[in-house]
């Protein structure tokens, strides 16, 4: 859709208004339209905590027909952070070893306490906004620093460069790194699953390109759209999965051009299957994931935590999720929402979380509470 320049404006800055609400109520007109005469409620699901946190913010469930329900997937990795895991964490830094790690993954409970509650009693532990911060902390401090490694393909790229360009020799990682894909893949196969397409994270997308999709939406006919993160991004996208879902068209559509390509950043692939494997692994709330995780190779063992220090038995026994009524498994795989759960915004707030879903900024019940999952705007100007 061509945007008209406005006047005294540079015509390509123009075209980059991605938050117009005319072009927004002409998407959203152009949805009820393809959507019409679907089965109804079409579920559609995105993978991605920045998707929900756009379409959240801006409101843009209350722009679709009744009969679309957009739902969030696995797209929160520090939700789906297995209790072993963070189990593990704890577990150095009570020994004393320095841990470094996102913001978010303080917080977030193990079996019996959070890197949060080792912190209050006496471990050292720093919350950094990258891995090269961490490499810092190592050779800033000359002590042993673990980098507690979470996030999908787009953070492990990350891992994985630092890495290859060297690191001092006090430093290294306990991965907890998640692929997306055989998430997807999970999700598509579920016997009783109601998601008839999805939307692909722009972001992964730019690092593994959008063939990677087509397997699956061929052997699961779903369709699959990558979609940006502005609010007509999504619109765009929504109404080309619903086409795609009406027209029995079960293949994948690009539709974050600017940034994304068929076969992706081939140099940061190349980094991280170098560095990184697949490996099986569960998903925190959700299922044991074929190929979920990304765990480091063996010429890695060097800098390889759990090699480096004896973690044998540490988290075995964790096998229970989130504490008492929360639900943060199904809303993860759609099959809830935060407002099915009857802790939601009472005894589970922000400052009081009860799961890891209201710990993270890309949890869904975190994003809901900040902003709202349905609200209703119909008495808003549009």
């Amino acid at each position: 859709m061509k945007i008209p320049p406005t006047p005294g404006r540079n015509p390509d800055t123009a075209a980059l208004r991605f938050r117009d609400p005319a072009l927004a109520a002409d998407l959203a007109r152009a949805i009820r339209r393809a959507a019409d005469g679907l089965p109804s409620p079409l579920a559609l699901m995105h993978v991605c905590g920045s998707h929900e946190q756009a379409i959240a913010r801006y409101g843009l469930r209350d722009m679709l027909p009744p009969s679309i329900d957009v739902i969030m997937g696995p797209g929160c990795p520090v939700c789906i952070t297995d209790l072993p895991e963070v189990d593990e964490a704890v577990a150095l830094a009570e020994r004393g070893v320095r841990v470094a790690t996102y913001g978010d993954m303080v917080r977030v409970p193990g079996a019996t306490k959070s890197l949060a509650d080792a912190q209050a009693a006496g471990a050292r532990v720093h919350p950094v906004y990258s891995v090269t911060q961490a490499v810092d902390l190592a050779r800033e401090t000359g002590d042993e620093v673990v980098f507690f490694a979470t996030g999908f393909e787009t953070t492990a790229v990350a891992t994985a460069a630092v890495l290859l360009e060297g690191v001092p020799s006090n430093f290294s990682v306990l991965s907890a790194h998640k692929y997306v894909p055989p998430a997807m893949e999970l999700v598509a196969s579920l016997p009783d699953s109601a998601v008839a397409g999805f939307l692909a994270a722009g972001h992964a997308a730019v690092i593994t390109g959008w063939r990677l999709f087509e397997p699956l939406a061929r052997r699961h006919s779903l369709p699959v759209v990558v979609a940006g993160f502005e609010p007509l991004d999504i619109l765009a996208a929504v109404l080309r999965l619903v086409e795609l879902v009406r027209d029995r068209a079960y293949e994948v559509v690009n539709m974050y051009p600017r940034c994304v390509s068929p076969e992706g950043n081939e140099n940061a692939q190349r980094q991280l299957w170098e560095v990184f494997t697949p490996a099986d692994g569960r998903w925190r709330g959700i299922a044991w994931v074929p190929g979920g995780n990304l765990a480091l190779r063996p010429q890695w063992a060097a800098v390889d935590a759990r090699n480096r220090y004896d973690l044998a038995g540490v988290g075995e026994d964790a096998v229970q999720d989130d504490a008492g009524e929360c639900i943060c498994g199904p809303i993860m795989i759609g099959r809830a929402t935060p407002h099915d759960c009857r802790l939601f915004g009472g005894t589970c707030t922000p400052d009081h979380p009860m799961g890891a879903c209201m710990v993270s900024s890309e949890g869904a019940c975190r994003i809901w509470h900040q902003y709202g999952g349905r609200p209703d705007l119909s008495g808003v100007p549009q």
